[in-house]
């Protein structure tokens, strides 16, 4: 309980619900209470009449005025009733948002190694079962057995008052119930947990199988995959099984243990009515009052269930919620992960830094990274790249390109060495100063569903129309876009996959052209266009690169032809760093793919290919690929 009591002072903006409910369950628990006692003055009122002691005419009238009562208490009752579950309703749905905004914030926030070793479909799914989890059980206990506990104390205290026995046997109820229960719960926790864990890993792998579900056909995995999944809830059913099995004869236990106090009970009633001490109306007020009681403690069994289920869920968003987050990380999204409400979050577009004179744009200063401990990815890398200038970056795939531009946006930062962008110690900067600084264009176009439109002004949520047309056009991208019926409110689908390869990445490219900061990373940018296309995006890319300082990790020669420094990677080294002439003379890496892409040799075009590039029979697939789609 100690994980719900967490949640409920983590949102302490939702006090107001709280009292609420307070208040209408109390009400609603007083007007229930108010039944027996009628009931019982009607019983008396009715055996007075009968034996003699008061006249008929007088005890109609008294009871069907205490009629009327009953109607109005059950009327109350109702309403308040009804007005705190949408209480409750409301509070419910304010606390999944408050949760919810809260683990967002949380996986945005959390540098980018969390993710290398996380299924995106696991983290959707323990959203899911976990707040679900949580916030059904508080609904659940604010909507019912909230009201059955304030009606449990009450009847205690009356019971108390017609003999003080009857009570200790009524309170004996709880700590016995749930002293049964902890027996249980251990158990049934670590079961659990089993299941949650099955849980997570088939509902992860759902959402990976149904995201790449292209890929899972071409490969002719369906079948294999939904063996997989079925595997998985074949183990949660397994697991199951011995989790009912024990909690049910647990169960059975605590009901039995319950029957018999109950038994002991009614006994107690009726030898106490026998011998006078009780009317017929205490009698049938008692035994009205203790089925009070015997709801709430019977229904301990199906609350306890659902606090279980929310405890086990509570300590997986924990786990998350505990989770450090990148030390240069928006300070908006760690306020938010701790806000007691949803957050008014600073919308304003976050300036990108301005070139200091005299200072390099970009500065490697001996810097070291590794993904993994003792398994360096680059080492002692340095290099400096100049106001203006285009720097690209040459090697085999895994040698590094990759992960400096991971560097550079402040993804990783170095295990070594020092980093500088603009002038500024990386590590001094905030996440959003940085990439507001980088404007990037990946080897795969990563774009969201949503209108192309939408996807362009990604980078600059406020620009006009007439500035994202002549973007596109710049980008090669506006003939496409005006061929579709909707034109720029082309619905693009998940990841854009109502567009073709070379399509998305022209989007892409616009995205970045769009972004306007003063550095520019291509990714590989243009790896996915035919020939004809590259052409008109490289020109865009030329006239955006003009005065702008530009790091490019090519896939082809002739985009680097032109470039002021060429730097050589071997194994997260440093080869050569100079210009196209200079290298192409050194007779290292780039004189070699010089050499490679003027060979006819299989094992030439192989070897280039672990460069990353691409040959001319690649270009010409591409050519094909794109003209079919």
């Amino acid at each position: 309980m100690n994980s719900i009591l967490r949640i409920a002072r983590s949102a302490s903006a939702l006090w107001p619900f709280y009292l609420g409910v307070l208040i209408t369950a109390t009400l609603s628990a007083v007007l229930a209470l108010i039944s027996p006692f009628m009931i019982r003055e009607a019983t008396d009122t009715i055996v007075s009449a009968l034996g003699g002691e008061s006249p008929a005419s007088q005890a109609l009238s008294t009871v069907l005025l205490l009629a009327f009562l009953l109607f109005v208490a059950d009327a109350a009752g109702s309403l308040f009733s009804n007005v705190g579950g949408y209480i409750g309703d409301v509070m419910v749905s304010r606390l999944r948002q408050i949760l919810s905004t809260r683990y967002f914030a949380k996986l945005l926030s959390v540098p980018q190694a969390y993710y290398d070793n996380q299924v995106t479909g696991t983290i959707i799914a323990r959203l899911d079962r976990s707040i679900s989890n949580i916030t059904q059980f508080v609904q659940s206990f604010s909507n019912n057995f909230f009201t059955m506990i304030i009606q449990a104390v009450a009847v205690l205290v009356i019971t108390a008052f017609y003999y003080w026995p009857l009570a200790v046997l009524l309170a004996a109820l709880f700590p016995l119930y749930m002293w049964l229960t902890a027996l249980t719960s251990r158990r049934w926790q670590k079961y659990e947990k089993e299941k949650n864990q099955h849980i997570d890993l088939a509902n992860g792998r759902f959402a990976e199988v149904i995201g790449q579900v292209k890929v899972a056909k071409s490969f002719v995995s369906e079948v294999r995959e939904l063996s997989a999944f079925g595997k998985h809830y074949r183990k949660i059913v397994d697991t199951t099984k011995p989790q009912s099995r024990w909690w049910h004869s647990m169960d059975t236990a605590r009901g039995a243990a319950m029957a018999l106090i109950f038994l002991c009970i009614y006994a107690l009633i009726f030898w106490r009515t026998l011998e006078g001490h009780f009317s017929i109306g205490d009698m049938v007020m008692l035994l009205q009052l203790v089925t009070m009681a015997k709801q709430p403690v019977f229904m301990m069994s199906w609350i306890v269930d659902s606090a279980q289920r929310a405890v086990a869920g509570s300590r997986d968003y924990f786990t998350v919620m505990e989770e450090k987050p990148e030390p240069t990380a928006n300070r908006g999204l760690i306020e938010a992960t701790r806000a007691s409400d949803v957050p008014v979050l600073d919308l304003t577009p976050v300036p990108p830094l301005e070139p200091r004179p005299g200072a390099p744009v970009i500065d490697f200063d001996h810097v070291s990274f590794s993904y993994e401990e003792g398994k360096p990815v680059i080492e002692d890398v340095t290099f400096t790249v100049e106001e203006g200038h285009k720097v690209a970056l040459v090697g085999e795939s895994g040698g590094g390109k990759s992960t400096l531009v991971n560097l550079l946006l402040g993804l990783y930062h170095p295990s070594h060495g020092h980093l500088r962008v603009l002038g500024n110690e990386v590590d001094d900067l905030s996440a959003a100063r940085l990439r507001s600084s980088v404007g990037v264009v990946f080897q795969e176009s990563y774009l969201f569903s949503g209108t192309i439109r939408e996807n362009i002004a990604y980078g600059k949520p406020g620009a006009s129309d007439e500035e994202i047309v002549a973007i596109a056009k710049r980008a090669n991208a506006d003939s496409f876009i005006r061929a579709f019926p909707e034109g720029y409110d082309t619905i693009i689908g998940e990841r854009g996959l109502k567009l073709s390869g070379g399509q998305k990445q022209r989007v892409s490219v616009a995205r970045a052209m769009l972004k306007d900061a003063p550095i520019l990373v291509l990714d590989e940018a243009t790896s996915a266009l035919d020939t004809k296309s590259e052409r008109a995006v490289q020109a865009g890319l030329d006239e955006l690169m003009k005065n702008r300082t530009t790091l490019i990790i090519a896939h082809r020669l002739s985009t680097i032809a032109d470039v002021d420094t060429i730097i050589t990677l071997d194994e997260g080294r440093i080869a050569e760093i100079g210009s196209p002439a200079d290298l192409a003379r050194s007779g290292g890496i780039y004189a070699e793919l010089l050499r490679l892409t003027q060979s006819a040799s299989a094992a030439d075009r192989q070897r280039l290919k672990r460069y990353g590039f691409v040959t001319p029979g690649h270009e010409e697939a591409a050519e094909h690929e794109e003209a079919a789609q």
